[in-house]
């Protein structure tokens, strides 16, 4: 049996075994059985990874079984393995084996872990299926599938309320974004008459220049179908303006958190865009758009995490900044560095995601940072991960010295080959990255300043005190967002420690801390060379400009520099602002009031969208509800209908009066009647 066969549907057995079998087969089976078979697969995917680093590894198709065939449409489900895929195999399958593994500890209490399991196991398998698609139907199979189960899984937790609304609101933004992904597949079916994704992608360039008739304008072809995959990709991705499910997502169980954000699903419009970039490369206005959209997401996204409150929303945030760098790296055609970006990313998001995990189970479910305070003495473990999660990705490192962590390789990577592309799109990129990456620096080390420095606040904190009364009467997994009033906080520090001592996580919560941490340290300075100078690597499963590359080393020292002086001054800002005088950040909302809050509030995104489609959707859902159902359908339809066979029915009730005289007479009217009918 092939490999990829037991990689890509152990997870699927895995998860129909505990999901199926839930309690009866009971808790422990169902984690063995799934992280077992995450293992399994993570253990298969790396040989197949460094054979393709070590160039002994050859792209190949292994069919499963025929699909369809229906007129000229025919394609087979198929896996394809190649560099691209063999890159996301070690994502997907290490974190989430990892996430796993982390699992256990962290939903320990919960009743229904072999449902947890099975829909983690099912998340894995639907990307293992996008990522191996050799056609663009079975990748919108896994694309949906992913869909799917993030619904579940955001909604995990179904009686709270905030978690179901979350969950419906990342279906439906997704929705959106899929009506344009399946009108870029049937633009494309139409176009190149196959859905097998390397034909689409030999014939591209032939299309070059090509026009098409699109809402009543002729367009050219391959921009309007590459726009189209977009429009997909942003809704997956969380780009600007389909972005506001990421961070509502947080509603789900934090090792959610860290699959969706890390490994999973808003990695998908990243992969594909790279799957399909010799298309792309077709579509030159099709590229800007990506490249404008990408950059502003990056900037957009980093402005709203310098304020909020939420550690697992800081980080959500951080997520969508830097998707919008991979997505502004492959649309100035560095999609190699995209890649690149999103495999260190996958190490160090999931760390930075697990490790406030980690936070958030020593503090008993209290997701606010201002109830934190001088946690590295309490939880020494995880505040050494996250801190090399924060230096990863804040980019710490020096060029000269060729040394750093793992985001100053991919993400200086990006933001030199911006420039290097000399356009006005890349440039608009480079400065919006520079920018995003001062703040990036920013809020990462307000995080780690609120939590693990200055004096206990805990003691404010409600879950904290149920905790130290033994008043449990609130959900412990119901992670609620409390909505503090973030004007009020005056940062007072109180020495909490009396009643309450955090404390750090079991061993199979730290254990994947640690696996990632080397990552997060290591991965960027491993596999830069393979990833960012070496087409051999890639061996055609993306395009790879190789004129752009060398530009991208030949750029100045002082855009090399960049990144590493926006990272210090990030620092210096947050130590002010957090440690030195944390009096500035009250006075700075005093002044800027105005200011603040439409960061804080998100750029009024969600009041917009409200405004916009929420409100007048359940006005019109009310108006057919009240005027078409009940003043029409049910007024002449089963209610009209009751009403006349009451009216009848009390009519008819005055014929029957029980005297016999009464009947006949009755029925001889009848008989005459009928007689005269006859006669006449």
């Amino acid at each position: 049996m092939h490999p990829i066969l037991i990689i890509v549907f152990g997870p699927l057995l895995a998860a129909l075994v505990a999901g199926l079998g839930n309690r009866m087969i009971g808790n422990v089976a169902a984690k063995s059985v799934t992280t077992g078979a995450l293992f399994l697969s993570a253990g298969l995917s790396w040989p197949i990874f460094l054979g393709y680093l070590g160039g002994t590894q050859t792209a190949e198709v292994v069919q499963v079984l025929k699909w369809v065939e229906s007129g000229t449409l025919s394609f087979d489900w198929a896996l394809r393995v190649d560099t691209l895929t063999a890159i996301m195999l070690v994502v997907i399958n290490s974190v989430s084996a990892l996430v796993h593994l982390y699992s256990w500890g962290y939903m320990e209490e919960d009743p229904d872990q072999p449902r947890f399991f099975a829909y983690l196991s099912l998340f894995t398998f639907a990307m293992l299926m996008l990522v191996t698609a050799d056609n663009l139907v079975q990748m919108f199979f896994g694309w949906e599938g992913v869909g799917l189960a993030s619904y579940l899984l955001i909604g995990f937790w179904f009686r709270k309320p905030s978690a179901g609304a979350a969950a419906i609101k990342a279906f439906v933004v997704n929705r959106v974004g899929d009506l344009g992904f399946m009108l870029g597949i049937f633009g494309t079916y139409l176009v190149f008459q196959t859905t097998s994704i390397p034909e689409i992608l030999a014939a591209a360039p032939a299309m070059s220049g090509s026009t098409i008739t699109f809402v009543g304008m002729r367009l050219y072809t391959m921009d309007i179908l590459c726009i189209l995959l977009f429009i997909g990709a942003m809704g997956k991705s969380a780009q600007l303006g389909l972005h506001t499910w990421l961070p509502d997502a947080m509603e789900g169980p934090t090792p959610v958190s860290a699959l969706i954000h890390a490994a999973t699903m808003v990695t998908a419009g990243v992969f594909m865009l790279c799957r399909l970039s010799p298309m792309f490369e077709t579509a030159p206005t099709a590229l800007t758009i990506v490249t404008i959209v990408g950059a502003a997401t990056c900037f957009f996204a980093a402005t709203i995490g310098t304020t909020q409150w939420d550690i697992k929303r800081v980080i959500a945030y951080s997520t969508c900044s830097q998707l919008g760098y991979m997505f502004f790296a492959a649309g100035v055609g560095a999609y190699g560095a995209a890649m690149f970006h999103l495999f260190t990313h996958a190490f160090f998001k999931a760390l930075l995601f697990l490790g406030a995990g980690s936070v958030i189970h020593a503090m008993h479910h209290e997701q606010d940072m201002r109830y934190y305070g001088g946690l590295r003495k309490h939880i020494p473990f995880t505040f050494y991960a996250m801190l090399a999660g924060t230096l990863a990705i804040t980019g710490l490192g020096v060029y000269h010295l060729g040394a750093g962590f793992a985001g100053f390789w991919s993400k200086d990577a990006i933001l030199e080959v911006a420039f290097a592309r000399g356009n006005g799109a890349g440039q608009a990129a480079f400065w919006a990255g520079a920018g995003a990456a001062l703040l990036t620096s920013f809020y990462s080390w307000r995080l780690m300043f609120l939590t693990f420095w200055g004096k206990p606040r805990w003691e404010q904190s409600e879950h904290i005190q149920h905790a130290v009364h033994g008043d449990h009467g609130h959900d412990d997994h119901a992670h609620a967002d409390h909505g503090h009033d973030n004007h009020a906080h005056d940062h007072a520090s109180h020495d909490g420690t009396a009643g309450y001592h955090p404390h750090e996580s079991p061993v199979s919560m730290l254990m994947p801390l640690g696996v990632l941490t080397l990552g997060a340290v290591g991965a960027g300075q491993v596999f830069a060379p393979a990833f960012l100078d070496t087409a051999a690597f890639w061996n055609g499963s993306i395009f790879y400009n190789e004129a752009l590359i060398h530009a991208m080393h030949a750029v100045p020292y002082w855009v090399k520099y960049t990144a590493l002086v926006v990272m210090i001054l990030g620092f210096v800002g947050a130590y002010v602002a957090y440690i030195a005088k944390p009096d500035i950040p009250a006075k700075f909302v005093a002044t800027f009031g105005a200011l603040h809050n439409f960061v804080y509030r998100k750029w009024y995104f969600d009041e917009l969208y409200d405004a916009i489609f929420v409100k007048p959707a359940f006005a019109l859902g009310r108006a057919f509800w009240k005027f078409g159902d009940i003043g029409t359908i049910d007024r002449f339809g089963p209610n009209g209908i009751a009403w006349v066979v009451e009216r009848s029915s009390v009519a008819a009730k005055q014929i029957q009066s029980g005297y016999v005289y009464t009947y006949a007479l009755i029925m001889l009217l009848g008989l005459v009647a009928a007689v005269t009918f006859v006669l006449l």
